[in-house]
């Protein structure tokens, strides 16, 4: 089956929903308008209860099917913008300096609205679906959040789904993975004291950035040396700051940078050994090393069943030839893990086409797909759902 053609229909409308967002972006848990024109819409559709303020800003629809099950999926769509200043100068966009939709979250919105529509229309199953509008995916932890402030206990949620576009997987095509298909984000920070000097008399020091430059060659070889290959780590320093002036050794060091695994085994593994590097190797030279190591969302990984219901879904939407099973994962990070770490569930990509990076001034959605994923959404509910 291609896209539905009610979701075809439906596509026009929601363009207008994702440029309307487009133009209004709001931050992290500061999404009050946005979340308020979520609600308008499902109130429209006749959406059966439209609950706001879960995880502070979330909202959450129930569509009721036409039989006596109560069994509910949740189907998400996060809703905050990034801290970007646009410069596609298409005609939509934002009209409020330094803030832009840059990963295509008003996109993701547009196409779980026009589902809702499609869905609360039809009501061609028997059970409940939960639409979920989750604040504060890009760094502050709302699905946590939503999590925390009882989302599947309350609207009796036995699977969850998720959905992002992905810019350079064609246009309207599918991309899925069994396991890990996004990485755990952690963060840290690496204290080195050592003690300072002037700069023509470095053997009075203890000199934090020779001994600093040691930790960042050494931690290079935990990708190599440690982790098995067939494994995957990132581990990059993004900062090094230390001293003040030219003829100073300074008395203190500070590294910053990220980690990125696929496993909760090599995430412990990495975390571990960057202790005994840091700790070590300032030591061997009279030094404190202090590694502050934090960590984040975990793993985005997909349950085997749930990421069967969702590749069966967008074969049937997309084509079989148009979906890949088994996509590379990335190593950027996805805060709906912490949905998937509380109920059985799937993550998917859809395919943005050829457009400039997520997280880029110049990237825009591709309003082209809004069909697909309506589909996508629709028959997904529709099957994990049937009487």
């Amino acid at each position: 089956m291609p896209i539905l053609n009610r979701a075809a229909e439906l596509q026009a409308e929601a363009t207008e929903w994702r440029r309307h967002l487009h133009e209004s972006p709001e931050i992290l848990y500061e999404v009050t308008n946005t979340a308020a024109f979520v609600a308008e819409r499902l109130k429209e559709f006749g959406v059966d209860e439209i609950v706001t303020g879960i995880g502070r800003t979330g909202v959450v629809g129930i569509i009721k099917g036409r039989g006596e099950s109560d069994r509910t999926i949740g189907l998400r769509s996060d809703m905050d913008a990034l801290p970007v200043d646009e410069v596609t100068g298409k005609p939509w966009a934002s009209k409020i300096p330094g803030r832009m939709h840059a990963c295509g979250h008003d996109g993701h919105m547009a196409m779980l609205l026009g589902a809702a529509k499609y869905l609360a229309e039809t009501r061609n199953f028997n059970g409940r679906v939960a639409v979920i509008f989750q604040p504060a995916e890009e760094g502050g932890a709302g699905a946590l959040a939503m999590v925390e402030d009882g989302l599947m206990e309350r609207f009796g949620i036995s699977e969850v789904y998720g959905m992002h576009n992905m810019p350079g997987i064609p246009a309207g095509q599918f991309a899925i993975r069994k396991g890990g298909i996004m990485a755990a984000p952690d963060k840290f920070t690496i204290t080195v004291t050592g003690r300072g000097s002037h700069a023509a008399q470095p053997n009075r020091s203890i000199d934090p950035i020779v001994i600093g430059a040691q930790i960042v060659s050494n931690l290079q070889l935990i990708a190599s040396r440690n982790v098995d290959p067939i494994e995957s780590v990132v581990l990059s320093i993004t900062k090094f700051i230390a001293g003040t002036t030219h003829n100073v050794i300074p008395t203190e060091a500070e590294l910053a940078g990220t980690v990125r695994t696929l496993s909760e085994a090599v995430q412990d593994q990495t975390e571990a050994r960057m202790q005994q590097i840091v700790e070590s190797i300032a030591a061997a030279h009279g030094a404190v090393g202090v590694l502050h190591y934090e960590r984040n969302c975990p793993v985005t990984a997909n349950h085997d069943a749930e990421m069967g219901h969702a590749l069966a879904v967008a074969r049937e939407v997309a084509g079989p030839t148009n979906v890949d099973p088994d996509v590379a994962p990335s190593m950027a990070g996805e805060d709906f893990a912490f949905m998937l770490k509380k109920r059985p569930g799937a993550f998917i990509f859809i395919g943005n086409g050829e457009s400039a990076g997520l997280h880029n001034p110049a990237y825009d959605f591709n309003d082209d797909i809004i069909g697909s994923g309506i589909s996508y959404w629709v028959r997904l509910a529709e099957q994990r759902l049937t009487d």
